[in-house]
């Protein structure tokens, strides 16, 4: 299976803002947050994405067109191949940012994880712990956090993918 990366990042957004409803509706289906999973470092085509996320081909190409049309994935890199055409697709942004959290992209976002978290190796880390904290406080951590995904280096891209999620959000107090 030949993966292409693209030349020095090009084309590719550091951070993409989620915003559109579009873009959510895009983000409300697991596969679909699998193959955003998939295509963060390397472009890839609709066969090998189907081999590596176990997933029938056409599905794969539906949900890749959902994603196409949302802005969230594009094509790269196209080929012919045997009479075809093979296009290569890879994520729009680095890392995504969601603007406005949706209950349907939340969700969606959410059991994709669990499914990757059933298939990693080693001992990945799932915690979930409520503070009490002060408006400024609550901030400063918010800030910190964003900071230290958004500032961390990769080593190079033969080392294995690490994915790292961040929520913060204030508890609703129960009436």
């Amino acid at each position: 299976m030949t993966e292409h990366e693209p030349e020095n990042g090009a084309g590719i957004e550091d951070v993409l803002e989620i915003s559109e409803p579009d873009q959510f509706a895009a983000l409300a289906h697991p596969l679909r947050q699998r193959l955003l999973f998939a295509l963060t470092h390397r472009s890839a085509t609709i066969s090998q994405l189907a081999v590596r996320l176990g997933v029938a081909k056409g599905s794969v190409g539906h949900h890749l067109k959902v994603l196409r049309e949302a802005g969230l994935v594009r094509i790269v890199e196209t080929r012919r191949v045997r009479g075809g055409t093979e296009h290569y697709y890879l994520r729009v942004g680095r890392r995504l940012r969601v603007a406005e959290p949706q209950a349907a992209g939340t969700a969606a976002l959410l059991g994709a994880v669990a499914q990757e978290l059933d298939r990693a190796p080693g001992d990945p880390l799932l915690s979930l712990r409520h503070l009490h904290l002060t408006p400024e406080r609550a901030e400063q951590l918010r800030d910190t956090l964003a900071e230290l995904v958004d500032t961390a280096e990769e080593d190079g891209g033969e080392e294995a993918v690490h994915s790292v999620l961040v929520v913060m959000y204030e508890h609703t107090k129960s009436p």
